[in-house]
């Protein structure tokens, strides 16, 4: 189990309310170079800016496609997955096809996310990570444990909880239920409504070994190292 310290190294800053601007994606860079968390997710229209930013920093700089809802078409997020790579990012959010899921067509689930891991390893310079957002507030049981398993077969690199934009974000038995599904390789992201150090832990404890939240600062403050 990783000391509490640990947790801010395991951080996905996101910076991705509809109204963040240049100047918070900018303090969002600042900050995550002081604390040394592990990347910042931003906005496609803001990897440019962030990408140089953060060079150097060993902060990963990270973005979104298919956001938030999952619905464009395979193609739209394949293309943007290869544009942010080509942009600077090295780490993709994607969306799965939550109404294709619903719909009982597994076969377009597992096309669409292979679609994006494939663009995305075909255009990056170096290894990219590409982050299966499941969108779990929408799902059964059932249905999570099938999101799931179609992301790892179609080589997604983490499963993630949810998008924070959802009606409920991540749960410890969600995160639990991803981190028995997916073998030691894949990492398993915690994202959305995870504002506390307490509310970190609980996840880190259940098997998440990233954090997505736009809360780092209090974070950091509840640890002392603000």
């Amino acid at each position: 189990m990783p000391d509490d310290r640990d947790i801010i190294a395991m951080i996905d800053h996101a910076v991705l309310a509809p109204d963040a601007t240049r100047d918070d994606a900018l303090a969002a860079c600042e900050a995550a170079a002081e604390l040394g968390v592990a990347g910042v997710c931003v906005q496609p229209w803001w990897v440019d800016v962030v990408a140089a930013e953060l060079a150097g920093t060993g902060v990963r700089c990270g973005t979104v496609a298919g956001f938030p809802l999952g619905a464009t078409t395979t193609d739209a997020k394949a293309f943007e997955a290869c544009q942010a790579i080509a942009h600077g990012a090295d780490e993709i959010d994607m969306v799965m096809a939550v109404t294709a899921l619903k719909s009982g067509d597994r076969e377009a689930v597992l096309d669409d996310i292979a679609a994006v891991v494939g663009a995305a390893y075909a255009v990056a310079v170096e290894q990219p990570v590409v982050k299966v957002i499941l969108e779990m507030c929408y799902l059964s049981e059932q249905e999570k444990r099938v999101a799931a398993e179609l992301a790892i077969e179609a080589g997604a690199d983490f499963v993630k909880t949810s998008t924070g934009l959802g009606p409920s974000g991540a749960t410890v038995e969600d995160v639990r239920l991803l981190r028995e599904v997916a073998p030691p390789e894949v990492g398993v992201k915690a994202a959305g409504g995870i504002r506390t150090l307490a509310h970190a832990r609980a996840m880190v404890e259940a098997g998440a070994t990233r954090i997505g939240t736009s809360a780092t600062r209090t974070i950091a403050e509840e640890l002392g190292v603000l």
